[in-house]
């Protein structure tokens, strides 16, 4: 009988909580369903302390950083903050376990460290969306794919959130049947196995609760036209309506007018490149569409209560 298969979760401060917990559950479900241990886990951490989600729990690590190399499988476990980690022993370590095989895995931010390890490049991966903007700006030469998980050559990455079931009853799925992990799906009341290429953010229909195609159209269309906005008369175009009528779509569905939602749309974006990027204020503010400093700073201090300069220093 096979070994079990043993999975190490590096956890990194402030990680988040969510896809930790809907990474290693999976685990344990095939350990009772499948009737024996098919799987174990350790969890370590960069300096061998316990480490705290970023709900302010601790989990102690049961091993030191050193025996990484006992996991057959090793999974980064971080969050916000991430872009600001440089540990080298830690980095030299993943160096090391890619160079004897080790597969290595990562969530939500955790891909983040895998770049900078230098062990991503030539796979595939992806990684949470709220991280690519740092994520471009680190590694201009690495491009995250988007979806929810990516299973390529010893590199299993996952956006994280719940994403990471749908990545651990892949992994089931490969390693003891898909029969198993169908089991796992149905013991967790996950009803819709995902796969890996499906998109990470709910589309605008299910997000914004409206069906009307033209102002999905316009909304999509936002979405992709953040540095280089496009004009209220060609928005209505793209939605195949007048601007009246687009406007009064805004006004009756999302309760805003089409400008409203759009500013709101490009400072969030804004705040986003902020806490994850080096970029000036006013290199963040040419990024998502502003044609000067001051009218960004303005617009930034009226949505957020504070100027830009604070959310840096924040």
């Amino acid at each position: 009988m096979e070994g079990a298969y043993t999975v190490g979760f590096l956890l990194i401060p402030n990680f988040p909580l969510m896809p930790y917990a809907a990474a290693i559950e999976p685990l344990r479900a095939a350990n009772l369903l499948g009737g024996r241990e098919r799987y174990r886990w350790l969890h370590f951490s960069p300096d061998g302390q316990p480490v705290r989600a970023s709900n302010g729990i601790a989990i102690a690590p049961d091993r030191p950083p050193e025996a990484m190399a006992e996991a057959d499988l090793l999974v980064v476990c971080a969050g916000t903050g991430i872009e600001g980690f440089d540990h080298p022993p830690t980095l030299a370590r993943l160096r090391d376990l890619a160079r004897h095989g080790t597969a290595l895995g990562a969530v939500s931010g955790g891909p983040y460290l895998l770049a900078r390890a230098g062990v991503l490049d030539g796979h595939r991966f992806t990684l949470h969306w709220d991280h690519h903007a740092a994520f471009a700006e680190s590694f201009p030469d690495l491009d995250p794919s988007g979806h929810l998980f990516e299973i390529d050559r010893g590199r299993l990455t996952c956006s994280g959130g719940i994403a990471a079931l749908d990545l651990m009853q892949a992994l089931i799925g490969q390693r003891d049947g898909a029969a198993l992990a169908a089991q796992v799906a149905d013991w967790f009341m996950h009803t819709q196995l995902r796969h890996g290429d499906d998109p990470q953010r709910l589309d605008p229909r299910r997000r914004f609760g409206v069906s009307h195609p033209g102002l999905l159209a316009a909304l999509a269309k936002m979405e992709e036209r953040i540095e280089e906005p496009l004009s209220r008369p060609e928005l209505a175009a793209v939605a195949g309506l007048s601007l009246r009528q687009l406007e009064r779509l805004f006004r009756d569905r999302l309760g805003r007018s089409l400008a409203e939602h759009y500013l709101d749309l490009r400072l969030r974006a804004a705040r986003r490149h902020l806490r994850q990027t080096t970029l000036s204020v006013t290199e963040v503010a040419l990024a998502c569409g502003f044609v000067s400093a001051s009218h960004f700073s303005r617009s930034y201090r009226t949505r957020f209560g504070h100027p830009p300069a604070r959310e840096r220093e924040g």
